[in-house]
């Protein structure tokens, strides 16, 4: 689980990203992402919505593979972002490891790893 320095909070900084931020779609999610102009850490969102899963157990699954892909990766993160990540259906049939890579592919597609 990311830790609580890099977890976004408050529905007017996920509204901030989806109306003034940038959208890349990947196979299973979303990423919505916004540049804060700051040299502060970069803080992660994650939506699930009962759409993609009725069961609380399967969406949480989600959350928590994507938010431990993230985990990984914070050291190779760029500063000064906002991130929201948005669950698709197709989220629920692809492994928790190919989820992970897909988070890693999509985060350097939208310029937000360093290297």
């Amino acid at each position: 689980m990311v830790s609580k320095e890099y977890r976004l909070s408050g529905n007017k900084n996920f509204e901030k990203v989806f109306q003034e931020g940038q959208l890349v779609q990947a196979e299973t999610f979303g990423l919505a992402y916004l540049n804060r102009g700051d040299n502060e850490v970069t803080r992660f969102g994650f939506i699930v919505s009962t759409k993609v899963s009725k069961l609380a157990v399967q969406r949480n699954r989600v959350k928590r593979a994507l938010s431990e892909a993230v985990r990984f990766l914070t050291s190779k993160l760029e500063k000064g972002y906002n991130v929201v990540f948005l669950a698709k259906g197709q989220s629920m049939k692809v492994p928790t490891d190919e989820l992970m890579r897909e988070v890693g592919i999509t985060l350097k597609k939208a310029g937000l790893l360093t290297q």
